[in-house]
This record gives C-alpha cells, structure tokens and sequence, in this order.
C-alpha cells in the first residue's frame, strides 16, 4: 500500500528527496521542511508527482 513519492523544493522546484508513504493514511500531499542544496538553506519540500 505503500507509494514512493518524490519531494520537490517550493523556492527552486528541483527535486531533491525521495520517501514513501501510505495512501490509505495520508491521501493529502506531504510538506517537509528539509535542507535544499541548490538553495543552500531549509526550504518547504512539496510532494510531486
């Protein structure tokens, strides 16, 4: 049941991480505030597709 996803910085949209998650569960999409690489600073990451 679970999916993998991929999480996508919302400043530079380049997709840095990937996790999973159950859908049955959570059917919203995920946000995280993670460390962007590109940004070089903690950014809101997006679930996308």
């Amino acid at each position: 049941m679970r999916v993998l996803i991929t999480l996508a910085c919302s400043e530079c949209k380049r997709r840095n991480y990937t996790t999973t998650k159950n859908k049955r569960t959570t059917p919203d999409k995920l946000e995280f505030s993670k460390y962007c690489r590109f940004c070089r600073k903690h950014t809101t990451h997006k679930e996308t597709k």
